[in-house]
Formats: structure tokens, C-alpha cells, sequence
């Protein structure tokens, strides 16, 4: 593959998108990061990424940002404080498919969710379900990841067992192995899939190297600050107070209940989908946790 080929990452100031640029990076590929805020894009320039300026919202400059790229990673982010999230995350998803195909890009890999392919009963997901229909209307070769439970989200509970001594879990049965993934395994194989030439559509399953329960986090939280540490339940009844504080719309948090509902009752997971691909990546979710307990401030 030509060393002059260049990939466009979005989303580079989260952590999938972060992720992605640096394997391209490292790889010795030529990037080009899209930031909002122009101060946001020193880090990368700083490590030989070309940096691009652009909204969503604006096409012109997203229009110029994806120009002259041989693909790009798209990473749509929701708007949780917003009373119109899924409503601006499908004028979003619209928004990107235009400008797109404008572009002429001749690829995209997107990061989309476990259970993107129902038609309802997922909350949040069904945002990426919209991106996923708009991207796949422009025809141009698209590859969408659906990522597990991202392993990072436990962050805010583990940081009350600290405190606590006991982790509260909204996933249930405590004993019930789930599909998880790391954020930086994510965006890795988002790099991975980027350098790769397909037609057509292409659906990805991403899961870490082994599934994991709540219990799970538990043992190893008990291990790593040798003490014990057991999992609880969050009452179903108490979600919507539990996340309330977090910054979030009330639509967003009706959004995460339903997500969760469907999460543990197994609506959403990696269920009959005969022509999708599935990749695991290689971070232990150990290896996330103990990166919690090392670095509490980190989101």
C-alpha cells in the first residue's frame, strides 16, 4: 500500500477517535484529524498529522476535510445534554452521508453499536442505527463497527466501590458474562479496517478477548486493592436518579433506561446476524479497571 494514501479520523479528541489516529500514526500512515477547536489539533500536528477545522453542521468545511482522503473514520457524537438528541443526531448522520458523497470519499468506517440492527427497544443505539441507514444510502463502500459494551464505562461505579466498597451495577444478572471492549482496541481496529479495500457494505462485531459479568469487576477490584468488593444491583427504579446528575436531558436519560433494559434482558447483543464479521481485540478488562485505580480523574 502506497505510504501517500490518507486517512481522515473524526472524533480524534475522544477516546476511539484518539485511538485510530495514533495507529495510523504509528503505522506511518498520513493522517488528517477534525477538530472543532483549532487549539485541540496542536497535540496532533505536533505529531505529524495534518488537522482540518470543521463542524458536522458545516458542510463546506467538513466537505474540505474529507477532500483529497482515501477513507475516513466517522465518529458521530451524541448530544446528552440536549432534549433533541436522536432529532440532531439524524439531521448529523444526514449531514455526514452528504458531504460524504460530496467528497468522493471512497470509503468509511463508522463506529456504530451492539443491537443497531433492531428496530427499536435500544435507547441510545438507535442513533447509531440512524447513522448506519443514512451512510449506507450514499453507496459508497462503508464498513460500520459494532462495538460491544465499551469496557470504559464502568469508570464512574468503580470509582464508588473505591469509595464504598461496593460496585453498583446497572448490568444484571451480577453473574451474566456480557461482550465488552476497550476504547483503545476500538479504534485500533477502526485503523485496521481503514487500510483495507471492500465494496459494497460491511457489518463488524467488536468484542474484547473474553466476555465478562459484573462479578467479574468485582473479583478483580477486590484483588487489585486487596480488599472485598461486591457487585449491586441499581434497582431498576432507581436508574433514572442514579445517571440524573451526570448532565443529561431527560430524553437522553429515558434513552439510557431503555438501552440498559434491552442490555440485560439480551435485546441487544450479537444475535443472528449471519453476515457480519466479528473481530475481538486483546485488552483485559483488568487491565482497563487497573487503569481506573491508577488514574481516578480519567473519563
Amino acid at each position: 500500500m502506497s505510504q501517500t494514501e490518507l486517512y481522515v479520523v473524526t472524533g480524534a479528541t475522544g477516546r476511539t477517535g484518539a485511538a485510530a489516529a495514533s495507529a495510523l500514526l504509528s503505522a506511518g500512515r498520513r493522517v488528517r484529524v477534525v477538530v472543532r477547536d483549532e487549539s485541540k489539533g496542536a497535540y496532533w500536528s505536533a505529531r505529524g498529522a495534518e488537522v482540518a477545522v470543521a463542524e458536522f453542521a458545516d458542510h463546506e468545511s467538513l466537505v474540505r476535510a474529507l477532500s483529497g482522503a482515501d477513507g475516513a473514520y466517522i465518529v458521530s457524537p451524541p448530544q446528552y445534554a440536549s432534549d433533541e438528541l436522536f432529532s440532531q443526531a439524524e439531521i448529523m448522520a444526514r449531514a455526514i452521508a452528504k458531504a460524504a458523497t460530496d467528497a468522493s470519499l471512497p470509503k468509511l468506517v463508522a463506529l456504530s453499536s451492539i443491537g443497531a440492527e433492531q428496530p427499536g427497544g435500544t435507547g441510545w443505539i438507535a442513533m447509531n442505527r440512524g447513522l448506519e441507514h443514512h451512510l449506507g444510502s450514499t453507496g459508497l463502500p462503508v464498513a460500520f463497527l459494532r462495538a460491544a459494551y465499551f469496557m470504559e464505562n464502568w469508570q464512574p461505579l468503580v470509582k464508588v466501590a473505591v469509595a464504598q466498597g461496593q460496585l453498583p451495577s446497572f448490568l444484571a444478572p451480577l453473574e451474566r458474562a456480557i461482550a465488552m471492549i476497550a476504547t483503545d482496541d476500538i479504534g485500533r481496529i477502526a485503523a485496521d479496517v481503514l487500510t483495507e479495500t471492500w465494496n459494497g457494505e460491511r457489518v463488524i462485531n467488536l468484542e474484547g478477548p473474553a466476555r465478562y459479568a459484573p462479578c467479574d469487576v468485582a473479583n478483580h477490584l477486590s484483588k487489585s486493592l486487596g480488599k472485598p468488593i461486591a457487585a449491586a444491583p441499581i434497582p431498576q427504579t432507581d436508574w433514572a436518579q442514579y445517571v440524573s446528575g451526570q448532565g443529561f436531558s431527560v430524553p437522553a436519560v429515558d434513552g439510557f433506561v431503555e438501552m440498559t433494559q434491552g442490555l440485560n434482558s439480551g435485546h441487544i447483543g450479537f444475535n443472528d446476524q449471519p453476515n457480519a464479521e466479528h473481530r475481538r481485540g486483546v485488552v483485559r478488562l483488568g487491565e482497563v479497571i487497573d487503569s481506573m485505580l491508577d488514574h481516578p480523574g480519567r473519563t
